[in-house]
């Protein structure tokens, strides 16, 4: 009981099985990805302390390198390692999935949890430093629900129906329900916003070990009846360039999609692919905004209230959720702040959302939070936003991505998503550029849309050309740029690369592309001295 388990699986029927399982036995399971390497497999088996390593076959190299700085880790179960080559993976695991369970009784006796208890254990992706182990209680697994529904437009649930008081378990859906994500299992999307809360509600949810393509998800969605579903705004940016669709005949009719919601999380989904979505789709997305040690606060749902292009949308249900300033008083409309959210929800009780702490780290643990404990005791998330009058919130970008320019604040956000909209961008991030008179410039990084990419075999005079093209289009995005937003937004320059840093959750690292502009500002400086 409390013991860290690691599970580092696929998509797959093995991996579902496996997180019960660690639930029910009352042991902490602590999703680890297949994109790891040796180094990021270790730092979390350390600091875990991990006893028990649950693997598909693929990460069973890895592991094993891993394994050899992680004394406690006493026992590794591969997944599908028969099927390998005769003898390779296996020799890297003490047993094999099928062999060790068919060593044990099918009759299982369930724990008894606490709300308290620790029930899963994520290591964040975290811009600086080494990534931090967000602790969730089982608690935390109820308490993402509310946003789960009202993201997935009622998850097929009558929204209008009231619950009889005294009345236990869950209604009848009013439709069925099937849902599929591209989300790795392995993080608190795929885990939090895709697997348990569908199990939970006795949903089919469709499992896909193959990467993500536009082609491959539009066909998927179609072919298995997806009613709900989950995709990172730079899946559906992709999807918008690869099938734009027309109206005559709509993305929808294409593939004969089912989609009653679409949930989008990561990054600002933006008016472009809010219109891409209602018009190709469908259906409007109800965007989400959250993290790891909270999940669910703030988002869309058009089932109860309508979307606005552009914007986060409002707390859900239960959860008190504010914008705030440095001192944590709400701010006014139109005012930016700090979305936060409070200890208490609604209803002046402890909030059930919030995770337990940072494993081993009770400073961050405490940095989280501002004010005493109670009514002003507010989580911050580190997004920055607006309240409009009817309480819906605008995303301005994370605190740590927005700079000043000639003492103009600029959000990335809004440049971003302007710069998406022209045909030619298939995805944008905007960092600041240090400059010496104006402290810094926007720059924007820009990935061109398939039909805009330069063959790579080219001739001197085939490259002069492509420079001449290159050039009028970096005033053609500059231009776009200035007639839709204020003229101290438009990127003073744009760099144009093949694809931009990610972290394995479908962030756009902006960061990254900050300090390698300093880099290359500090390497200037130097030539000139």
């Amino acid at each position: 009981r409390g013991d860290r388990v690691a599970i580092v699986m696929p998509q797959c029927f093995e991996t579902a099985v496996a997180y019960m399982a660690v639930l029910q036995m009352g042991a902490v399971a602590m999703p680890l990805s297949l994109l790891f390497g040796p180094e990021a497999l270790e730092y979390r088996l350390q600091d875990s302390e991990a006893v028990v390593a649950i693997a598909d076959a693929k990460a069973l190299h890895d592991l094993h390198l891993a394994r050899k700085h992680c004394p406690l880790l006493r026992t590794i179960v591969g997944v599908g390692a028969a099927q390998t080559s005769p003898g390779q993976a296996v020799s890297q695991a003490e047993c094999e999935w099928d062999d060790t369970l068919a060593q044990f009784s099918t009759d299982f006796g369930l724990v008894d949890t606490l709300a308290e208890d620790p029930a899963v254990l994520i290591y964040t992706s975290g811009t600086t430093g080494n990534p931090k182990g967000a602790l969730l209680p089982h608690r935390a697994l109820i308490g993402n629900l509310p946003g789960f529904v009202a993201s997935q437009n009622w998850f097929g649930f009558d929204s209008r129906a009231r619950h009889a008081a005294g009345e236990s378990g869950l209604p009848e859906p009013k439709t069925q329900s099937v849902f599929w994500s591209p989300a790795d299992w392995a993080w608190t999307g795929g885990l939090m916003d895709a697997l348990l809360p569908t199990l939970y509600f006795g949903r089919p949810i469709v499992a896909c070990r193959e990467r993500f393509s536009p082609q491959l998800a539009l066909d998927l969605m179609g072919e298995c009846g997806v009613t709900h579903t989950f995709l990172f705004p730079t899946a559906l940016k992709a999807m918008m360039k690869a099938f734009p669709g027309t109206a005559k005949r709509t993305v929808r009719q294409q593939f004969k999609l089912q989609l009653r919601a679409i949930m989008s999380a990561g990054e600002a989904v933006g008016d472009a692919v809010f219109g891409y979505c209602q018009s190709q789709l469908g259906i409007a997305p109800n965007e989400m905004f959250g993290q790891t040690e909270i999940n669910y606060i703030v988002g869309n749902c058009n089932a109860i209230y309508p979307s606005k292009a552009g914007s986060m949308g409002m707390g859900y249900p239960g959860h008190n959720v504010k914008v705030i300033d440095d001192n944590g008083h709400e701010c006014a409309v139109g005012v930016p702040g700090d979305v936060a959210l409070n200890r208490l929800d609604v209803h002046g009780q402890p909030n059930p959302i919030f995770f337990l702490g940072y494993w081993k780290n009770e400073a961050a643990t405490a940095a989280k939070f501002t004010g005493a404990q109670g009514q002003d005791d507010w989580c911050r998330t580190g997004d920055l936003a607006v309240r409009d009058a009817d309480g819906y919130l605008w995303y301005q970008g994370r605190s740590d991505d927005v700079f000043k320019s000639s003492g103009y604040r600029i959000g990335p956000g809004e440049i971003e998503n302007c710069l998406v909209k022209h045909p030619a961008v298939l995805n944008a991030a905007v960092v600041p550029k240090p400059d010496a008179e104006r402290g810094a410039v926007v720059k924007a990084y820009v990935v061109l849309a398939p039909d805009f990419v330069a063959a790579p075999a080219l001739s001197t005079a085939q490259k002069q050309d492509l420079a001449l093209k290159q050039a009028q289009l970096v005033q053609a995005l500059q231009d776009h740029v200035k007639g839709l937003l204020a003229p101290y937004e438009y990127p003073k320059e744009i760099e144009f690369v093949d694809a931009l840093p990610m972290t394995t959750t479908g962030k756009v690292q902006r960061r990254v592309l900050r300090l390698q502009e300093e880099a290359r500002a500090q390497e200037h400086m130097k030539t000139r001295t």
